[in-house]
């Protein structure tokens, strides 16, 4: 067994305590990290997972260890199933009362309250082509298909930031409505790793499941959603929390992303969340971005002031379909300079399909004719 430094051993036992303090202290609530912390947790939970294997398994061959995706709802999920495996229990999303408070939209300064001329103007072209889209509808029993490619930051926790290999993932999402522990499957590294929800001892799984909502989003769910888009947009802030010193206009943003991104909704709540975006301060367009695997692209995109990076969702030119997202440092930090990918994915397939872990094949793609 290897000699862990006492430093090494410290600085674990300071990780561990600050994740134990995320745990509910009474039933298992839903939780919503902001996409910085939950990054922060994300590589936390992985360097143990790594020190772990290190000192217990010296002599074992390596498996390749899943690297959490970019979506709120996948990365929330498997951090869970990683914590598990690291011997750790951990709820899925934060409890309603940890955190800032509800803000209303345009709460930031923006002038117009709302995104830049360019932007706003771009979003509702994008909009009016998403409620041209013909869209079937996904059954209760059915799974969302996604496949990417793509690549994230692999450097050392807080260090600079060092671009992975570039790699194929495949994602099922379950349509389930009913609360469920068993959200979908990720084919990722050669091996299949299940998107689970974590059931704390002594907790029956029934009350740990999660229903469709924000976090486990279904079709069915995206359906019931308001499709006039000040009504979205302030359910998406009444129920977004973040922590104190966090840009609550940016967690927002990066969830209306994640579904966008790697989610099949009606048109009219696609173009819905489109016009909300245009609604949210800080929004710009960038006239030129590239996601990952090379296609050029116009930007939907918003700073985070407060890490120096900037998320942009891109667009075909021509047709404004969705192409993929990177998130780039907007600014030069002790991390990276300015225009350094952190992270960045391209959708390459989207569809319905019956089964977990079954590929469509000759199906019809959807939103497709």
């Amino acid at each position: 067994m290897n000699a862990t430094p006492a430093g090494s051993e410290q600085e674990e036992r300071a990780e561990l305590d600050e994740l134990r303090r995320l745990l509910p202290a009474g039933p298992v609530e839903r939780q919503v990290l902001s996409p910085g912390r939950r990054s922060h947790h994300k590589d936390v939970l992985m360097q143990l997972i790594d020190r772990d294997h290190e000192r217990n398994h010296a002599d074992a061959p390596v498996r390749p260890r899943p690297r959490l995706p970019r979506p709120a709802l996948v990365a929330g999920s498997v951090a869970v199933a990683v914590a598990l495996a690291a011997g750790l229990t951990v709820g899925l999303g934060a409890g309603r009362g940890d955190g800032g408070t509800a803000a209303r939209p345009g709460a930031s300064s923006t002038a117009g309250g709302g995104g830049s001329r360019g932007a706003v103007v771009t979003l509702d072209r994008i909009a009016a082509v998403a409620l041209r889209t013909d869209v079937e509808p996904v059954g209760d029993g059915q799974f969302v298909y996604v496949r990417s490619r793509g690549a994230g930051n692999e450097g050392v926790f807080d260090g600079p930031v060092v671009l992975g290999k570039m790699h194929e993932r495949q994602v099922w999402f379950s349509q389930r409505q009913g609360p469920v522990t068993d959200v979908g499957l990720i084919r990722e590294y050669g091996q299949d790793w299940p998107i689970e929800v974590g059931v704390p001892d002594g907790t029956d799984p029934k009350d740990a499941a999660v229903p469709a909502g924000f976090d486990r989003p279904t079709y069915a769910w995206l359906a019931s959603l308001p499709t006039d888009p000040d009504a979205l947009l302030k359910l998406l802030y009444a129920d977004t929390r973040v922590e104190e010193g966090e840009d609550k206009d940016q967690e927002v943003f990066g969830r209306i992303g994640d579904l966008i991104g790697e989610q099949i909704m009606p048109s009219a709540t696609a173009a819905a969340f489109y016009k909300a975006t245009a609604r949210i301060p800080g929004v710009t367009e960038v006239a030129d971005a590239v996601d990952a695997v090379g296609r050029h692209g116009i930007a939907i995109a918003r700073e985070d002031t407060r890490h120096g990076t900037r998320t942009e969702w891109i667009f075909d030119p021509g047709t404004l379909e969705y192409l993929g997202v990177r998130t780039v440092f907007s600014r030069d930090t002790e991390r990276a300079e300015a225009g350094t990918v952190y992270d960045t994915s391209a959708v390459l397939e989207r569809a319905v399909v019956d089964k977990s872990g079954q590929e469509p094949g000759e199906r019809r793609r959807a939103g497709r004719s």
